[in-house]
């Protein structure tokens, strides 16, 4: 799969917070890609450093396999600020001055108001509109150009639930035409309903990167019951892998420090004499895992 954008060993420091330490972070033609840290964790300067906003002190990145020009920013669309656009002009007037910055025909502008839901407030004055619609009129203004790569910094930021899940939807429909999504954002819930691949920062350094699908396949615990529950609580610690277990009125919630798959665990226990009678997985959160990460790294 192409490589759209090449991180190696990027670091930063303002003073005496280091902003960004050794990141190295490799994102393919297609993904929606979410970068996930608390504040501070170092996503916003990662952007800002590929986008040629910051200079980092170590490390390099490149777009597309190719050195930073000017030719390949222009492939490339981002919300990392929301525009300063002038309140008594019409969303068109607005786009039509963004087109003449970026160099960019006219005719561009219907489709990327159709495509955020604007196309029928386009004669309006941008003074009117709420908070969400200036944030779909700024993914607009980055839509201007059709770029093969969009970028997102908290992107659903001071949004009420209604204008998130439209942000959300947007989000979606563009990556579903082929636009590659990267995001910054500090909400687990949303990076793990958009994103397909996600990198975790903290204080600067990746935790973990891969697919989310990945990360939430990992089972958390296992409900267990047998026949014989005390035959069972004594030989589910004996498994490799046994972290712990609680006992519930009808069944052993049980922990493992690793990923146990349930046909495992099931063959498991019928080779040292025990029936399962009810064997339920419990799949772990993102949320779950960002946290031991964050735990485990503090």
């Amino acid at each position: 799969m192409e490589t759209i954008l090449s991180i190696k060993q990027l670091s930063k420091r303002y003073g005496r917070i280091q902003a960004v330490k050794d990141l190295s972070v490799e994102i393919s033609r297609g993904q929606i890609f979410g970068i996930l840290g608390p504040n501070g964790s170092g996503k916003s300067t990662t952007l800002s450093i590929t986008l040629d906003m910051v200079r980092s002190d170590m490390g390099s990145y490149s777009w597309f396999g190719e050195n930073n020009s000017k030719e390949c920013r222009k492939r490339i669309g981002s919300v990392i600020e929301t525009p300063n656009f002038y309140p008594y002009l019409s969303p068109v007037r607005n786009l039509e001055i963004v087109a003449d910055v970026k160099d960019l025909d006219h005719s561009d502008i219907d489709r990327v108001l159709e495509l955020t839901g604007l196309y029928e407030r386009r004669n309006t004055k941008f003074k009117t509109f709420s908070f969400g619609m200036r944030q779909r009129l700024a993914i607009a203004s980055a839509l201007l150009g059709n770029p093969e790569v969009l970028i997102f910094d908290e992107p659903t930021n001071g949004l009420d639930p209604q204008g998130i899940a439209q942000i959300r939807e947007l989000i979606l429909l563009v990556a579903a035409q082929g636009t590659t999504i990267i995001i910054a954002s500090h909400l687990l819930d949303e990076v793990q309903k958009i994103c397909s691949h996600v990198a975790v920062l903290s204080k600067g350094v990746k935790l973990f990167d891969g697919k989310v699908s990945e990360v939430l396949a990992i089972s958390d615990s296992f409900e267990i019951a047998a026949a014989d529950m005390g035959s069972l609580s004594a030989v589910i610690a004996t498994h490799p892998e046994f972290a712990s277990f609680k006992p519930k009125e009808d069944y052993i919630l049980v922990y493992f420090n690793g990923d146990v798959k349930p046909g495992e665990l099931n063959q498991f226990l019928y080779q040292q004499g025990v029936v399962l009678t009810h064997l339920s997985e419990r799949k772990r959160s993102l949320e779950q895992h960002f946290l031991e990460l964050l735990n485990e790294n503090a």
